[in-house]
């Protein structure tokens, strides 16, 4: 007999029964995949049997067939140990291209990214008077320049710059105003750090135009979602640049938040592909703090349902560093609020967030390497 590997993942999704959807709904929030191993001989399934013990995860057996279900974050380690046991490559094969069709991956500037494994540290520099956080930090050059410094010796993988503030009740500069104070500091990193991917925050035309000219930029985050003005997505296609999209309800209160947010990426998506722009180009934001009422509780139900999104197969940001849900719950001042700031990610990175958007860089590669350690912390005697 042959073994063979089939997905069925996506099975359950075309069923019309109620459990096979609860079992479908599950395996998408959750980033799980359903497996059926067939054609096995006695001895190749019990050592299958054997292995996945290991994984504490269930299975169901038949003489010579098995099905279960692994976490994706599991499924390379698991692909190695199955390595390990069997000769059967194109057995191993079929693994891979499960592996593949499942992983998610942000294709930004020259850089193909598997967030699967391990997220993306995108940390923030705004040169800017105004932040909420920390404006007027770093406006002086030699201050920017040792702050970059500092972020790069403590494992950043993106530098986001930012020269206009979108904090509530933001006052707009001119788009020359903000390519004063970011341009000289995106040569410079692409100079000194070539090696970390450059981002810039802007949701204005003008400014995208000047960093597709300049090159440099490897990601660009749009608040607007890069579809208030039809001439953004025209600009961006033909480049490599990856697109930061974010839902915004600013000017909307929802009824039913996130069927709202779920409609709100499934039409984004749908016109930045439309527009020529490959998916894998796209990570999502859900714009936590940029609701109705700022710092309201409409922020810890988009925290909550943040697997909601799992469903798009995309990059989802988690951008809530030192937010103002620390003051709301706790009464803690900005430079207070790291603590709840690394709880809340940590929820949001085990419900499906890859991209952490943050000031504390050094704090945060620890959170996603305890975490990381720990969802990998599969024991087998040596």
């Amino acid at each position: 007999m042959t073994m063979k590997i089939i997905d069925m993942t996506a099975e359950f999704g075309r069923s019309e029964t109620f459990a096979d959807q609860i079992v479908h709904n599950m395996l998408v929030t959750q980033r799980k995949v359903a497996l059926q191993f067939e054609g096995l001989n006695q001895p190749d399934l019990a050592t299958i049997q054997q292995l996945l013990a290991a994984f504490d995860t269930p299975a169901q057996t038949t003489e010579n067939s098995l099905q279960t279900v692994l976490p994706l974050a599991a499924l390379q380690f698991f692909i190695t140990k199955f390595k390990q046991q069997f000769s059967a490559d194109e057995a191993s094969r079929q693994l891979e291209q499960i592996y593949q069709q499942h992983a998610i991956y942000w294709h930004y500037g020259s850089v193909h990214r598997d967030l699967t494994q391990s997220p993306l540290i995108y940390g923030i520099l705004n040169i800017t008077p105004d932040s909420f956080y920390d404006g007027g930090a770093y406006v002086e050059p030699q201050a920017i320049k040792d702050h970059i410094a500092e972020m790069v010796t403590a494992g950043v993988d993106v530098i986001e710059l930012g020269g206009q503030t979108t904090r509530p009740g933001f006052t707009e500069i001119s788009a020359q105003e903000e390519l004063n104070r970011i341009l000289p500091y995106i040569d410079w990193i692409h100079q000194n750090y070539p090696e970390v991917s450059l981002a810039v925050d802007t949701y204005k035309y003008v400014v995208m135009q000047a960093l597709v000219k300049n090159s440099h930029v490897d990601i660009i985050n749009d608040v607007r979602a890069f579809t208030d003005d039809p001439r953004k997505l025209a600009l961006l296609a033909p480049t490599k640049i990856g697109l930061l999209t974010m839902h915004s309800s600013r000017d909307t209160e929802y009824d039913n938040l996130t069927k709202e947010m779920q409609n709100f990426f499934k039409q984004n998506l749908s016109q930045l592909v439309n527009a020529g722009i490959a998916q894998e180009r796209i990570a999502l934001d859900p714009g936590i703090g940029y609701a109705k009422v700022a710092d309201g509780y409409q922020d810890y139900a988009m925290m909550r349902n943040i697997d909601q999104f799992n469903q798009f197969n995309r990059p989802t940001m988690i951008a809530i560093s030192r937010k103002g849900f620390g003051a709301k719950l706790f009464n803690l001042k900005k430079e207070d609020r790291l603590s709840v700031t690394l709880i809340a990610e940590t929820y949001m990175y085990l419900h499906g967030g890859n991209v952490l958007r943050v000031h504390d860089i050094t704090e945060t590669n620890q959170l996603v390497k305890m975490i990381n350690t720990i969802n990998t912390g599969y024991w087998f005697k040596k």
